[in-house]
């Protein structure tokens, strides 16, 4: 018995879209279609339909799989796919839903998936799959007849009669065979519907022709249906790759270096800017993008510079600035800037990294990289190539300097600049113990691991059950100092005045004085602290740190 065609009245199809005679068709005008889903799949499988490697992947849930599969069923819209006809080479996936994707020898024309990846990957998932030894597989997908629902299985099994796995729907023979063991007549019709729904449902297909790369990136971002940006990196990823070229293995290269210094968590976009910066763009994406024009060797060339660059700006960073890792850079962005200075000053004056240093610490106060705009780029572009062709004796990027109270109006956390400025600045100062004296391990602290070795001067519970201050107005960078475990122990939650006077009378308060001042907490500080008076003393120490901060950044004289 042959397996029956549905009657158009009980199967609508979309027709492909007729255009009138009346209006010419232009070069770049998209051409729609309607082909077969399984035809679709077939030109994935075959590499005639690629998956570039900006495509995410896959991420929808089981119950999304089992939804669209129950939308092909009953002949509902799944939604339109986007393709790009190129015989450009880009990077692309080699596989789709753990299936292999076959090759095409180079230089063939092919379409280039831009939208459609998770419903296609599910498509083929379920109806490809193959059973590897893994019951729990997302494609271990039956129809249950009795039911009428998609269903997932967790075992290798042989199913029920009355429930037919999806793998045989492309395999007429086998399906053909699973039907005719089945003595349910309406669950025979059910199943021969099933399987020409499959078979035959069209999906609505939108192909670019003769469109550069550049809009290809910006159409992308637009009709993405996950509604993500098209990273920078992906993007630059596919316009640059060719079979010995793959510009993600070098960044991952240059990480894997950083790495063994602390710094290989830093956003591959960073070191992207790096590189445009060291091939003498800047750091923008269209600068960026520009890397796409340069040949493949020199573009290696122009990333092993960048590596080596690099790793001198860790060692300035570790050395100048006492940043032990990239988590304590207050902004990502100041390695990439750094890097490119780098890349042209190999062996800096003395001078020269006096003039760095002031430029690491007047753009952490000013807040210059918290809001990167295309205009402040080509000003700090700008800037460092006047310093590094020795036409300037500063890197001059002007920064708005905020007030003294941004260090008690920030709160106190591992992912706030102004918090992690205020660990610089404490780290920098050689900080020792309040109470023993004892040097404090600045890089245990400054890995930011924990926050054991951060501790509030006015104690939390103190605050909140004797001054009615709540945690965020305790927890502010004016209010931190580093402490040893023993002595926050013997602190507790204590008022200031009761522990430093404890302390005052086992050491003497000139040794506690210079035990303070190593953790910037003034005498007049400590003497707000011992009337208790939590306001004034985190109005003088948020000006002694802000003090800190000017002089490091070269803004006023020395004191």
């Amino acid at each position: 018995m042959a397996l029956t065609t549905l009657s158009p009245q009980s199967l609508p199809l979309g027709e492909p879209v007729q255009r009138s005679s009346s209006r010419r068709r232009l070069p770049r005008d998209p051409e729609p279609n309607t082909p077969r889903l399984v035809t679709v799949a077939e030109d994935i499988l075959a590499g005639r339909i690629l998956l570039p490697k900006f495509q995410r992947d896959f991420v929808w849930t089981r119950r999304q799989v089992l939804n669209l599969l129950d939308s092909i069923a009953r002949n509902y819209p799944i939604g339109s796919i986007l393709l790009w006809d190129s015989d450009q080479e880009l990077a692309s996936e080699r596989t789709i839903a753990d299936l292999d994707i076959d090759l095409l020898p180079v230089g063939h024309r092919v379409n280039y998936l831009l939208d459609g990846q998770q419903r296609l990957s599910t498509f083929c998932g379920a109806l490809y799959w193959e059973p590897d030894g893994d019951p729990k597989s997302i494609w271990n997908i039956v129809y249950d007849l009795a039911a009428n629902e998609f269903l997932h299985r967790d075992t290798l099994d042989e199913p029920p009669p009355a429930q037919l796995p999806l793998r045989f729907m492309l395999n007429p023979a086998e399906f053909l065979t699973r039907v005719e063991k089945l003595d349910d007549g309406d669950q025979k019709e059910r199943a021969k519907l099933l399987y020409n729904r499959f078979n035959d449902y069209r999906i609505a297909t939108v192909t670019l022709r003769d469109m550069p790369i550049e809009e290809i990136g910006l159409v992308f971002e637009r009709v993405n249906t996950t509604g993500t940006e098209l990273s920078l990196v992906e993007f630059m990823r596919a316009a640059t790759w060719t079979p010995g070229f793959d510009l993600l293995d070098s960044i991952d290269a240059i990480k894997e270096v950083l790495h063994h210094k602390n710094y290989g968590s830093l956003d591959p976009k960073v070191l992207l800017r790096a590189i445009a910066a060291a091939a003498g763009s800047g750091y923008s994406r269209a600068d960026v993008e520009q890397l796409r024009q340069l040949p493949k060797a020199q573009l290696q060339d122009v990333i092993a510079e960048t590596e080596e660059a690099a790793k001198r700006a860790v060692d300035f960073l570790t050395t100048e600035i006492r940043t032990p890792s990239s988590k304590t850079l207050p902004y990502d962005t100041q390695f990439a800037v750094l890097v490119s200075i780098f890349t042209w000053l190999k062996k800096p004056s003395a001078d020269q990294f006096a003039a760095i240093r002031r430029w690491f610490w007047r753009t952490t106060l000013g807040g210059r990289y918290q809001n990167w705009n295309l205009n402040q780029m080509a000003a700090d572009h700008a800037a460092v190539n006047k310093f590094i062709s020795g036409d300037a004796s500063e890197i001059d990027i002007p920064v708005s300097v905020p007030g003294a109270d941004i260090w008690h109006r920030s709160r106190f956390s591992v992912e706030n600049a102004v918090s992690k400025m205020t660990a610089l600045l404490l780290a920098g100062a050689t900080p020792l113990d309040i109470r023993t004296g004892a040097l404090l391990d600045t890089g245990r602290a400054l890995s930011w691991a924990n926050d054991k070795e951060w501790h509030h001067f006015f104690p939390k519970d103190y605050l909140k059950k004797h001054q009615g201050i709540d945690v965020s107005g305790a927890n502010v960078p004016a209010n931190i100092v580093m402490l040893s475990s023993a002595t926050n122990i013997f602190v507790s939650n204590q008022p200031p005045a009761g522990y430093l006077r404890d302390f005052t009378d086992e050491l003497g308060e000139a040794r506690i004085l210079n035990h303070l001042a190593s953790c910037l907490v003034s005498e007049e500080a400590y003497e707000a602290a011992t009337r208790n008076d939590y306001q004034e003393f985190l109005r003088i120490r948020s000006e002694t740190l802000h003090r800190r901060a000017l002089d490091l950044a070269g803004l006023t004289p020395p004191t």
